[in-house]
């Protein structure tokens, strides 16, 4: 019988990202035209230096035509900091802490609909939950969820890993698709904002629509894109972590038993999970002058993949990185990222992880993946997690 153990070996067998550690903590890949970091302490580096590895990538890739204005993803300091002091009062300790009970209750009401002995976990619960909590801090309809799911599959429902070198029309062709997708959800948006610039409320796409940066008001434009990133990485490292915590946990019954013995050990248990299976795989940064790393020597204007998932797994930073251990202490993992680009909703997805997962063992004590069933993971090599989980519960 195919066990969690052997699919999920075969996937990891998929990309070298997942589990496989390269010779060198930094190379270059010829036939993408991009430069790879492996390493932790090389990724650190990278990532704590904003002046030198800045995040304004789509300046190398002019086939990214949409207007990147308000993306405080592809923003470097201070343009940055400005934009993200605009929301950190959303996701403040005590903001945080308050969404508790709603997540408790939202968590109940959705396992209340699963069917008898069996629940698809993506679909019952690590989608929606997210996705209502952002969108009510949004203001934007959570009703409306299966259209954010169905857009976001899109951009997200590919293999294709981008070249630099190789822009044949295949890759112009996939690149329009996923683009296309982008414009359904930023369309969207754009008519909630235009609708809060009439009629603003108590959210928090008021409160950007009515912001200040050094005086002047954010453009529609700069609204949308705020707001996409907000809703879309707001769900998605969830639902990746919840499905991911339930398949390391599956895969390591040992792990699973001391959990629910001792369920203290659960926010640990989700830190190893992050760590184990990064839910964004990488994290894309441009060169703006020469620069020595991990031995090499990189140029200006350079795109530069940081392989978060092979870091979290670098020996030379973690004992046996290949083993899951839910109390691994201490866990300096990366999913989050670091420095001026650390996860503001990070505190949200922990706390939303936590809640719902206990949860979920409290209901559900002979919780399993079911073998006639196995998991799907998601296509796209820059993320990993599962897509579709379906789960015995009786």
């Amino acid at each position: 019988m195919t066990t969690t153990a052997d699919l999920w070996g075969a996937h990891e067998a998929q990309f070298w990202l997942r589990g496989q550690v390269p010779e060198q903590p930094v190379s270059y890949d010829a036939e993408l035209g991009t430069w790879n970091v492996h390493g932790h302490q090389e990724i650190l580096r990278m990532l704590a230096d904003p002046a030198t590895f800045s995040s304004d990538t789509a300046r190398l890739m002019p086939e990214l035509t949409d207007p990147q204005d308000g993306n405080i993803l592809q923003l470097d300091p201070p343009d940055h900091t400005k934009l993200r002091r605009l929301v950190s009062h959303a996701f403040t300790p005590k903001v945080v802490a308050d969404l508790e009970p709603r997540i408790a209750e939202l968590t109940g009401e959705l396992l209340d609909q699963a069917e008898p002995g069996r629940v698809e976990l993506v679909t019952a619960l690590a989608y929606p939950l997210p996705v209502i909590i952002i969108a009510e801090l949004l203001g934007v309809p959570s009703s409306d969820r299966d259209l954010f799911k169905k857009w976001v599959d899109g951009m997200l429902n590919s293999s294709m890993q981008f070249s630099l070198t190789n822009k044949d029309d295949k890759q112009q062709k996939e690149l329009d698709r996923v683009l296309a997708e982008a414009k359904h959800l930023t369309d969207y948006l754009a008519v909630h904002v235009a609708e809060r610039r009439r009629q603003p409320r108590e959210d928090l796409l008021s409160k950007l629509v009515e912001a200040e940066v050094d005086g002047e008001r954010l453009s529609d434009v700069e609204v949308v894109n705020f707001a996409n990133v907000l809703l879309v990485a707001g769900h998605i490292t969830t639902t990746l972590l919840l499905g991911n915590t339930v398949l390391c946990l599956d895969a390591h019954p040992e792990q699973a038993a001391r959990v629910r013995a001792d369920r203290s050990l659960l926010p640990s248990a989700i830190e190893e999970s992050l760590r184990y299976l990064s839910p964004f795989a990488t994290v894309a940064r441009a060169t703006t002058a020469e620069v020595e790393l991990g031995g090499q020597v990189i140029g200006p204007d350079q795109l530069v993949l940081g392989w978060i998932a092979a870091a979290n797994r670098d020996p030379r930073q973690f004992t046996d990185p290949g083993t899951f251990d839910a109390g691994r202490d201490p866990n300096p993992h990366l999913a989050f990222g670091r420095g001026a680009h650390f996860c503001i909703g990070a505190p949200l997805a922990r706390l939303e992880g936590r809640v719902a997962l206990n949860l979920l063992l409290d209901r559900f004590p002979a919780l399993r993946t079911d073998p006639a069933d196995p998991p799907r993971f998601t296509p796209t090599p820059t993320m990993t997690g599962v897509r579709r989980l379906p789960l015995l519960t009786g």
